[in-house]
């Protein structure tokens, strides 16, 4: 059975961090387990000076996935972990019990300015998975599999799960699918699906259609169960991100940069950051 699109979020531009510009869908969080939250960062020209990030903030619970397609990032955090992030790399920080990292331009970016874009999403942890010790999978774009289809006209970028004959190496907690896709104009691609997983789909270029029903850019489409998902490109071609994984029927406890499954659990990770025992 074919995934149909089942409805169509819009999205909203909102700051963050250090006061970066991030168009996110509106109610991301209550619309699609596993997932939280979904910002596509930028694309934004900055001038010389200009860039911002997110200075030290702390997470509990739950994975941030940062994926690059232009500009420079670099990381931190308070147990002497660092790293850099270039276009097409991408970092997978589960931080489980808890962790303070900071997201910060790259010293070129400050200097020189220059285009950032890429996106964060942050995925759920099960209850059972919360409390586990953080770890950082900081993946080289050169490393990710990249496949095209046999007459070139699909492309994918294999970040988890599977497309095309290509199979991610990044290691997750839960089964995700996490795959961006370029189609040129009029092009098709099906994707087989776990019936059981929820999928969803982010156009940020172009436009596509799923059985007939429109998507645009900055659409996020909530789809059906299926088995088998088809997207045709528009005109203009697609670009677009293919999310999925499966449902966490868990109660979800939210105070900004904590998820758990309990308020207690949310009044704890406050308390353990404010006493310095968070990290």
């Amino acid at each position: 059975m074919n995934r149909t699109l089942r409805s169509v979020v819009p999205t909203h531009t909102v700051l963050e961090g250090g006061g970066f510009k991030v168009r996110r869908p509106v109610a991301m969080g209550r619309l699609m387990s596993p997932f939280l939250l979904l910002d596509e960062m930028g694309p934004v020209n900055y001038g010389p000076g200009e860039a911002v990030g997110a200075p030290d903030h702390p997470h509990r619970g739950f994975e941030t996935v940062t994926y690059l397609l232009h500009g420079g990032m670099k990381h931190a955090d308070s147990a002497g972990n660092h790293g850099d992030l270039n276009p097409g790399d991408v970092q997978w920080m589960t931080a489980g019990r808890g962790v303070i990292h900071s997201e910060l331009p790259q010293d070129h970016m400050m200097e020189h300015g220059g285009l950032m874009h890429g996106f964060q999403i942050w995925v759920n942890l099960p209850a059972k998975d919360k409390m586990m010790a953080p770890r950082y999978q900081d993946i080289p774009s050169e490393a990710i599999p990249e496949a095209t289809n046999t007459d070139g006209t699909v492309w994918a970028k294999v970040i988890a799960g599977t497309a095309l004959g290509a199979e991610a190496v990044i290691d997750t907690v839960i089964p995700i699918t996490y795959i961006h896709l370029k189609l040129q104009p009029g092009a098709v691609y099906e994707h087989p699906c776990t019936p059981e997983h929820n999928l969803m789909v982010y156009a940020f270029g172009g436009s596509m259609s799923i059985e007939g029903k429109a998507l645009g850019d900055g659409g996020l489409g909530l789809l059906s169960e299926g088995d088998r998902l088809v997207l045709v490109a528009g005109n203009e071609g697609a670009e677009c991100l293919l999310l999925g994984g499966p449902e966490i029927d868990e109660p979800i406890a939210r105070y900004g940069p904590f998820v758990m499954n309990t308020r207690e659990e949310i009044y704890q990770a406050v308390q353990d950051y404010q006493n310095g025992t968070l990290a």
